[in-house]
């Protein structure tokens, strides 16, 4: 990993230092919700083992709470510089030829922007729906959840992590607008 993507102090005021926190508090935010998931599952699974009487609606809950901690934590992980990627390439270039490494980190980081863009272009419709039409999910009068929250986090997570790729962008390009002065 560069500097760039890993344990780089944070330069640009209080924008980026509260988007820090919020991803702090977001990935501690799932991190927790891991936990609550887990204890759910096992009750479950104790309850139908020993009383033969599972909870209602863990299935829904898991599944959901799937989607949610994942973009609870997307942000967090993608400003510590663990998204799944191959470095190989992007690594030698930097090492061998920094502008270009920089160049093609800032192409991949506006790129993902640009793919966060569109995932919320299709995310911010779906929040609305759920909260006009108030869908949920479940069986009506045995276990219903809403989808309303689900889909704000989405939203919320997709938004972070978007900010995130702009000020990985950001930190990618000043180097090359430097050299180029």
């Amino acid at each position: 990993m560069t500097e760039l993507t890993e344990g780089a102090p944070s330069t640009g005021g209080a924008p980026q230092n509260l988007l820090d926190r919020v991803l702090t508090v977001m990935n501690t935010v799932g991190s927790l919700w891991i936990f609550v998931l887990m204890v759910l599952i096992d009750t479950d699974a104790f309850a139908r083992t020993f009383f033969n009487h599972p909870f209602h609606g863990v299935n829904e809950l898991v599944e959901m709470s799937i989607v949610g901690i994942v973009f609870m934590q997307l942000g967090d992980a993608t400003r510590k510089g663990r998204l799944t990627r191959s470095d190989g390439f992007y690594g030698l270039l930097q090492s061998r030829a920094p502008r270009g490494g920089h160049l093609l980190g800032a192409v991949f980081d506006l790129l993902s922007v640009l793919f966060f863009v569109i995932v919320l272009f299709g995310a911010i419709p779906e929040l609305y729906d759920a909260l006009r039409f108030d869908y949920f999910v479940g069986e009506e009068g045995l276990f219903t959840v809403a989808e309303w929250p689900i889909k704000t986090i989405i939203v919320l997570g997709c938004t972070v992590t978007m900010l995130q790729f702009v000020k990985m962008a950001v930190r990618h390009m000043v180097p090359l607008l430097r050299a180029t002065r």
